[in-house]
């Protein structure tokens, strides 16, 4: 039997859904990004492209040379296609404005390059997130491509994926119809499907959050791990496991690998800020993944998809994984 590439995939999908030639086109130019993010990672020290370029994004975040590098490739791989209007990215201030000499199409690219690039020079799984949403006046996309074409809630997502960039390569990717994994096979060259329908087990006995912030949790918070970690004998009468790896991309991929809890709440330190991940570049594709795999996604009070963004880089606190556990800690914030 032969296997399934990317590209194949795609093309029935535009068969089978009706997805546009354009998306389609659109996501392997992506994926083709990945392979050469992919490529520049596995080569770390050998290319010099370890350690911190000694700038800050946006964010305020020290930026890491493969941060930069990662986010040029994306940008020059993504921008003379003719399918998008625009793009934004965690390492840029404001939206990237598709250069006049190419033509510009009816999509919106949102990325983070390099998610988890705190864990490069120890050399743990990092990944590239990305969402994709339509641009919501095609005509008007002659011009300069103001911010507030890129405010639509998770809902509006067409795709959504992230590339993590462990022991393999693997493109996990949803056009809204269930959720497919691509492993890279380097000696074909590119994306082969290896997990057709991957499912988010409902309940878990597994969760992933930052102790360390612990003292520093609102009260909600505080009871749910409070519980997790009082085991069978306490009122969730079973035992838990934690892991935190630092790299949202390979926490979630874990999830959707064998299910659990991913966690990254609110807490008390800066009032200002309501929580640490981005909501167009994390929170929303992340969200619609696993909500396609069978899971749920909050902020703690309300579906993460159902936001209605205010800025590019606006942030929120994140709940998402196996739907029972997500269910709990969120009913114990709307208490």
């Amino acid at each position: 039997m032969s296997r399934i590439t990317l590209s194949r995939y795609l093309i029935e999908q535009t068969r089978s859904h009706n997805t546009p030639a354009d998306l389609r086109f659109l996501i392997e130019v992506v994926a083709r990004a990945c392979k050469a993010i992919s490529h520049a990672v596995s080569k770390g020290a050998l290319d010099d492209v370890l350690g911190s370029l000694g700038t800050e994004n946006v964010q305020g975040e020290v930026q890491k040379k493969l941060d930069v590098l990662s986010n040029e490739i994306l940008l020059e791989a993504n921008e003379w296609g003719g399918h998008l209007a625009g793009m934004a990215s965690e390492e840029m201030d404001k939206a990237y404005q598709i250069p006049g000499r190419y033509p510009k199409g009816a999509y919106l690219l949102v990325f983070d390059p390099l998610d988890g690039s705190s864990n490069i020079d120890v050399n743990v799984s990092v990944g590239t997130i990305f969402s994709v949403l339509r641009c919501p006046d095609r005509n008007g996309a002659t011009g300069d491509l103001g911010e507030e074409a890129f405010l639509q809630p998770g809902t509006e997502q067409v795709a959504a994926g992230y590339a993590i960039y462990g022991p393999q390569t693997m493109l996990l990717l949803t056009l809204g119809n269930g959720v497919k994994g691509f492993t890279l096979d380097r000696e074909l060259g590119g994306f082969v499907l290896t997990h057709d329908d991957i499912k988010v087990p409902e309940t878990t006995q597994e969760f992933a959050v930052n102790m360390s912030n612990q003292r520093h949790w609102e009260a909600p918070m505080q009871r749910y791990v409070s519980e997790l970690l009082a085991g069978e004998s306490g009122p969730l009468e079973k035992n838990y496991n934690m892991r935190w790896i630092a790299s949202m991309v390979a926490d979630v991929h874990r999830i959707l690998t064998r299910g659990g809890m991913f966690m990254y709440p609110r807490d008390n330190r800066d009032p200002s800020m309501p929580g640490k991940l981005r909501l167009m570049y994390e929170a929303n594709p992340m969200a619609f993944i696993i909500e396609q795999a069978g899971g749920a996604a909050t902020n703690g009070s309300q579906r993460i998809l159902e936001i209605q963004p205010t800025s590019l880089h606006q942030r929120v606190p994140v709940f998402l994984g196996s739907k029972e556990e997500v269910e709990r800690v969120t009913a114990y914030h709307q208490e």
